[in-house]
């Protein structure tokens, strides 16, 4: 099959869905300066992941941050969505995908656009105080002298990111299983399919009878014994094809 009829199926998957989601990985924000955790070129080849273990930066917060701040807040500053990330708030806008879950941090389906999002390992942009529990939008706050403290209570402010040795937050956790439970058709894109439980996702929608729509730049855990629709190549250019083809407009 061409890459042509490929996108023209995954088109027709999604104009006769009841209900699509997509479920997008660091892949999707490649394009926008943002380095994958895994594979060539990622963080994990040059950085320990126990450095963002949650003990960790309990027990040394001023030694963490700046840490965070070079590995995350430095990229996420200049950071902007790409065509794929707009591509999915188009799809969203035109009824077509009801929810995008994310394994992402970085905050970008929202910039661009999409409104339901559910963010499985939290968001860069919101900060949380570790003494009283306070919470502030990144923009509000501004990082400012590290590491960052409270204005309720002057305690130590944390990146509201999942950090190793922590659960999935909710209720983001609780509704994007709902969603996926739900659905009838899942756009996968950028993912491993590696990183447990966010992984068990696109199972539980191929489990009640999804169609499995995978976009990515080489093969996954998904690809062979879970995909239906295997679209290769960078995911800004393939959903920009998408949308174009849906008659969503250059995105």
């Amino acid at each position: 099959m061409t890459d042509d009829a490929r996108i023209a199926e995954a088109a027709a998957v999604l104009r006769s869905a009841r209900r699509a989601i997509a479920f997008t990985g660091a892949g999707i924000s490649v394009e926008s300066g943002i380095p994958p955790f895994r594979g060539v070129d990622g963080l994990w080849e040059r950085l320990d992941p126990s450095l963002l273990e949650i003990a960790t930066f309990r027990r040394d917060p001023a030694a963490a941050w700046p840490l965070l701040a070079a590995l995350f807040y430095d990229r996420l500053a200049a950071a902007e969505p790409n065509p794929a990330h707009r591509a999915l708030a188009a799809l969203e806008g035109a009824g077509l995908l009801a929810a995008v879950v994310t394994q992402n941090v970085d905050g970008l389906h929202r910039a661009a656009g999409s409104r339901v999002v559910h963010e499985l390992h939290g968001s860069l942009r919101r900060l949380g105080c570790l003494a009283c529990a306070a919470r502030f939008p990144l923009a509000a706050t501004g990082l400012g002298e590290l590491p960052p403290t409270c204005r309720m209570c002057g305690g130590v402010l944390r990146p509201e990111i999942v950090f190793f040795g922590e659960g999935l937050p909710e209720p983001a956790r609780s509704d994007a299983f709902a969603a996926a439970a739900a659905c009838d058709a899942i756009l996968v894109v950028g993912t491993s399919g590696e990183v447990m439980p966010a992984a068990l996702l696109p199972w539980t929608a191929a489990d009640r009878g999804a169609t499995v729509i995978e976009v990515n730049t080489a093969p996954s855990a998904y690809t062979e014994p879970l995909t239906d629709l295997f679209l290769e190549g960078p995911a800004a250019a393939l959903l920009a094809r998408l949308a174009a083809h849906l008659d969503l407009g250059p995105v």
